[in-house]
């Protein structure tokens, strides 16, 4: 960790800025998306923009400050640094991404881009910083990725329940397992958030963290997506690619070399 300590340093700094960036364009394009929702005839999709804008802002607040304290770390060569800073980074990935999903459907721009695309960096510097085995890494990202759509769910579920309060002509049974699945979407979130800094420290009970949050995801995923499909038609719904992340994961998770790799190998700076 030494031998990285610069470089833990640099990142920590902009990793504070990219932050308070975050929360600038956010600010700036708060209102544009909403009106712009309205004006598109879809005040459901402004009042979740609403919700999960105001979240997700406070999340980049939230990595800041988290980075300031990875800054420290960094600085007086403290081992946990990398974790954190990697935790640090991943809330920042899904603060840039989303925004940019209800921009772009109404052609605009996608503002907060450039967080993201800094967070990934972001995120594999710290990999190199904490010598973070190959394989951790591989998983982690993966399980990023389940985190990251796993949240789109619940925002998508919050726009549906909305939208289905003017619409007359869908079944109202949708309208109430959209409510009553779309926390546990948000909280099989932070599971995974939490099995990713638990795999990062080396912890065995990380394993069935994450067979509990890959359960959790497949179940709301799936569940909603055949009801949508049954009720709705098509071949093809939204709330599947966190269900299939999913699922990919908890098969690799039921394996011994998923034991072994969580379990018992080191993860990066011990």
């Amino acid at each position: 960790m030494k031998n990285y300590k610069n470089i833990g340093i640099v990142l920590s700094i902009v990793g504070i800025f990219t932050g308070l960036l975050l929360l600038y364009l956010m600010a700036q394009n708060y209102m544009v998306v909403v009106d712009g929702k309205i004006a598109g005839g879809r005040p459901d999709e402004a009042v979740a923009v609403e919700i999960t804008h105001s979240i997700l802002g406070s999340l980049g607040i939230i990595a800041s400050a988290l980075w300031a304290a990875v800054l420290y770390g960094f600085f007086y060569e403290q081992k946990w640094a990398w974790r954190w800073g990697a935790m640090a980074a991943a809330l920042q990935m899904l603060a840039g991404f989303f925004p940019t999903i209800p921009a772009k459907s109404i052609d605009l721009p996608a503002a907060t881009m450039p967080v993201f695309l800094i967070a990934v960096v972001l995120w594999f510097g710290i990999m190199y910083v904490g010598k973070v085995n190959r394989k951790v890494i591989v998983l982690t990202f993966v399980a990023g990725l389940a985190y990251v759509l796993t949240y789109i769910n619940g925002v998508a579920m919050i726009s549906r329940y909305q939208h289905l309060g003017f619409e007359t002509t869908i079944p109202k049974f949708l309208k109430g397992m959209y409510a009553v699945v779309q926390m546990s979407t948000w909280m099989g979130a932070a599971a995974w958030l939490v099995f990713i800094h638990q795999v990062f420290k080396h912890r065995t009970w990380a394993l069935p963290l994450g067979i509990m949050a890959a359960a959790n995801s497949i179940m709301s995923g799936y569940i909603v997506a055949i009801i949508e499909l049954k009720e709705k038609g098509g071949v093809f719904s939204l709330y599947l690619p966190a269900a299939v992340v999913a699922t990919g994961l908890l098969v690799y998770l039921l394996t011994p070399a998923a034991k072994v790799l969580i379990e018992e190998r080191k993860a990066g700076v011990e």
